[in-house]
């Protein structure tokens, strides 16, 4: 529930609130004990929509929020590793570390957890492949009327469709469209992410759909075939340790107010393991929170 929110509920001010959770969650925090932290998600959300946005650490065996602060860049995985020194842990000790393929999470994580083994969050492989799919759609609409009206058809997960657009589906992924192919390429690397598989099976897996999408002849999939080629090593890693974060697109749902689209997941915060939403930087090490509007 939003601080103003819960101020109007009482018929207070925010400061008292703001006062209250400042207290207590810090109180709580000095308390936490990160000594067996081993594997984390890192993730990117938006405290405002398209304007401020914060990053945020979960522990993905225990699944609580460790950290969060204000930023997307390299530097906010080094105020991440000097938060666990600050509970007992050592950035050494971190073993795994799931992550986007952003430049700057992969540059914070091999300087500031250097024994991390990084891992490429499946989520965030399939959200590119629909990018791809989405971009194919976009220029085959021009000239197929067909496709009009049918972005989320071929982007939805199968779960998630209604009657109709299942209906939609079926018989335009039957075509000869572009985009029927494009939607092929990207199910096909979708099950390949999320079937169990070791790691040979998965590399053999991952070269057939290399090879595939390579010569497609459809270029945003061809880009993107290069990309998972440069990524190649963490997108195999997550066939080792089976890291995903799902938990962590949940938790940066509820801190935008909601659970977002397709998390598939129900979270259960407990705030005094936690960095609440709130409004200002209360100490180097405590993390950046961030007012809600609401």
């Amino acid at each position: 529930m939003p601080v103003r929110q819960v101020a109007a509920y009482l018929g207070i001010g925010d400061d008292p609130v703001w006062r209250i959770l400042d207290h207590y969650v810090g109180a709580a925090r000095a308390q936490e004990d990160f000594s067996g932290v081993r594997a984390v998600g890192i993730d990117e959300t938006a405290a405002r929509r398209g304007q401020r946005y914060i990053t945020v650490f979960q522990d993905l065996e225990d699944r609580r929020l460790l950290f969060a602060c204000e930023g997307r860049h390299q530097g906010t995985v080094g105020r991440f590793a000097a938060d666990l020194r600050a509970h007992g842990a050592r950035p050494e000790a971190i073993e795994a570390a799931c992550i986007d393929m952003s430049k700057a999470y992969i540059a914070g994580v091999q300087r500031h957890l250097p024994q991390a083994a990084i891992t490429f969050d499946a989520f965030h492989l399939v959200q590119l492949a629909n990018e791809a799919v989405d971009e194919v759609r976009r220029a085959e609409v021009r000239t197929e009327p067909a496709l009009k009206r049918t972005r989320w058809v071929w982007l939805k997960d199968a779960g998630r469709h209604t009657l109709k657009q299942l209906t939609e589906l079926h018989h335009l992924s039957r075509t000869r469209l572009k985009t029927a192919r494009a939607w092929r390429i990207k199910e096909a690397l979708r099950a390949l992410l999320t079937q169990p598989k070791d790691r040979e099976q998965a590399e053999q897996a991952l070269r057939a759909w290399y090879s595939w999408a390579r010569r497609c002849r459809l270029e945003p999939f061809k880009r993107l075939a290069l990309t998972l080629k440069a990524h190649w090593q963490g997108i195999l890693n997550a066939f080792d340790s089976r890291l995903s974060n799902g938990a962590v697109k949940g938790m940066n749902a509820q801190i935008q107010g909601g659970q977002g689209p397709g998390s598939g997941l129900s979270h259960h915060p407990e705030p005094d393991h936690r960095v609440l939403p709130g409004r200002r930087q209360a100490h180097p090490s405590a993390g950046v929170t961030l007012r809600h509007h609401m």
